[in-house]
């Protein structure tokens, strides 16, 4: 009785710990970004909430890094934070990307490189997801956190739309231009995931 008691707040820190707090605050600016572009795009807003819009998901981004930063080195690592952080990534991308779309700025062909980058989130969530299963873990390669920084650069020149070509006027061009880049990049991490964690599949339908 009194081990448990003992350890209970030890596992209340580590979820309560700064890079955990972190995360759970990428996920609340969710709500945040997506009523800022409802607002300004399907109620007819002022386009300064874009502006609001594109600080929020600056901030949210930036705790993405400060978040695995700060584990590394106070050793602040938790099996609660391992598991909620690419959720938190998945969430925001995804919900930036519908909103969009949904605000017309992603149309057209558009629309496909938008598709391929959640449809490749899905892929390698539910690869990983069936390894760790089996105890296997796929890191993460460089080549995928750049890709990961070259979508939040796409989304972020997107989200600020009408009110960035004000400013300069290639704005939503280049965050489109970045954004393809980001889905052909997507592409080829998703099959690097896939090809990493595909002879485990085959080991195990093999016994």
């Amino acid at each position: 009785m009194n081990d448990v008691a003992t350890r209970a707040p030890v596992r209340g820190s580590k979820t309560l710990s700064l890079p955990n707090i972190l995360t759970y605050a990428r996920i609340a600016a969710i709500p945040v970004v997506v009523g800022c572009i409802y607002a300004q795009s399907i109620l007819g807003g002022p386009l300064a909430l874009r502006w609001v819009a594109l600080a929020v998901f600056i901030a949210a981004a930036i705790t993405d890094f400060l978040d695995g930063y700060y584990a590394r080195i106070w050793d602040q690592h938790s099996a609660f934070g391992r598991m909620l952080d690419p959720i938190a990534d998945k969430l925001l991308v995804a919900s930036c990307l519908l909103m969009l779309a949904a605000d017309g700025i992603i149309h057209g062909w558009t629309l496909w490189a938008a598709i391929v980058i959640l449809c490749r989130e899905i892929l390698v969530s539910g690869l990983r997801e069936y390894l760790a299963a089996l105890r296997v873990s796929v890191p993460v390669t460089k080549l995928a956190k750049w890709k990961t920084t070259v979508q939040l650069v796409a989304i972020g020149f997107l989200l600020a739309g009408d009110a960035g070509d004000e400013i300069l006027p290639i704005t939503t061009q280049l965050g489109l231009l970045l954004l393809w880049i980001s889905a052909l990049v997507t592409i080829y991490t998703g099959y690097d995931y896939f090809r990493a964690g595909i002879h485990h599949l085959y080991e195990e339908d093999a016994r």
